[in-house]
């Protein structure tokens, strides 16, 4: 099977021997050119057979099979030796292959951030502070006698059903051991008198981890010559909730001063439960200094807070008062009404 194979040719009467003969002759020496005339591949294949995959193999039984030598040669397991299928042309060697072109991915527009604001620092004038009704109700925090120089913070006294509380910074004191309030405090002598502190609430988020957003204290002071504080010097009702930009009088008895200061500034946040405040000469001992609204006069801060009121003179800092300091309020207030 396979093999070359000669057309067969038409039966003929039998021919005279001589002339047999030389067609026997012409014959092979057809035979002989026709296999010269063969490639070297077709040679090849007309001594061999074709080698063809098992499954291809016809059974010996079976007609040969008529299909074309392309048939044999795309059954050969030989990779090279296999054809590209008709329907799929075959790119030239020398053709590169073209790259698919990436989507671009779109690059993602930058978040623009907002740069922290500039605040605008405007110092107020600071000065001795004028003896009036609303500076009678501030004054200094003194450890032992009322003596020049023997103060260390500031308070003032804020309305109270009692009649009896202050207002400081927590940082201020943590015990009332010896330690009375003078209101209106000037150069030495005390022309209110002076309350014997007996009690300080603070916050458990002060008193437990110092937390400089809740450094406020209330003081519950006993009554002098049988009189309450509020009754002699009046008092500043406490404001909560009230606008960072908020107007206020700065008071504060400066440690090297024996008498009050004074400074009228609007107020800012610096953060989301701190005040701000630029005025001038405002050393140690002012803290606890109340920031009383010039529009309600409410009393909405007392220096403490950041950094426990500020590392510069100039700048002054307050814990925001919301419902925080007005539940310590409430509480001192009940705690008085039961003393």
């Amino acid at each position: 099977m396979g093999q070359h194979r000669r057309r067969s040719t038409p039966r003929r009467r039998f021919l005279a021997p001589t002339l047999l003969t030389a067609l026997s002759a012409l014959t092979v020496a057809a035979v002989v050119t026709g296999m010269h005339s063969l490639s070297p591949s077709e040679a090849t294949a007309a001594s061999s057979p074709t080698r063809t995959s098992p499954t291809a193999a016809a059974p010996a039984s079976a007609p040969a099979p008529t299909a074309p030598a392309a048939t044999a040669e795309t059954a050969s397991t030989s990779p090279l030796a296999e054809p590209t299928p008709s329907s799929t042309p075959s790119p030239a060697a020398d053709t590169p292959t073209p790259t698919p072109t990436p989507t671009p991915t779109p690059t993602p527009t930058p978040t623009a951030t907002t740069a922290p604001a500039t605040r605008t620092v405007s110092l107020g004038t600071t000065a001795a502070a004028p003896a009036t009704s609303e500076s009678s109700t501030v004054g200094a925090l003194f450890s032992g006698s009322v003596a020049a120089g023997n103060h260390f913070c500031t308070a003032s006294v804020v309305h109270s059903a009692t009649g009896n509380l202050l207002l400081t910074a927590a940082h201020c004191l943590s015990s009332t051991d010896g330690v009375v309030f003078a209101p209106g405090y000037r150069n030495g002598t005390a022309p209110y008198g002076t309350w014997q502190v007996t009690a300080v609430h603070t916050t458990t988020g002060w008193s437990q981890k110092g937390d400089q957003d809740e450094d406020f204290a209330i003081l519950e002071t006993a009554p002098h010559n049988g009189r309450k504080i509020e009754d002699v010097v009046g008092a500043n009702r406490l404001g909560t909730d009230e606008p960072f930009d908020a107007t206020v009088r700065l008071y504060g008895y400066p440690a090297d001063s024996e008498s009050p200061s004074l400074c009228t500034n609007t107020t800012d946040k610096q953060a989301t439960y701190q005040r701000v405040i630029d005025c001038p000469s405002y050393p140690a001992g002012t803290s606890g200094g109340p920031w009383i609204n010039t529009a309600t006069g409410d009393v909405v801060g007392a220096i403490g807070g950041y950094q426990q009121g500020g590392d510069t003179d100039d700048v002054s800092y307050s814990a925001y008062f919301d419902h925080t300091i007005a539940t310590l309020y409430s509480q001192a207030e009940a705690a008085a009404s039961a003393s």
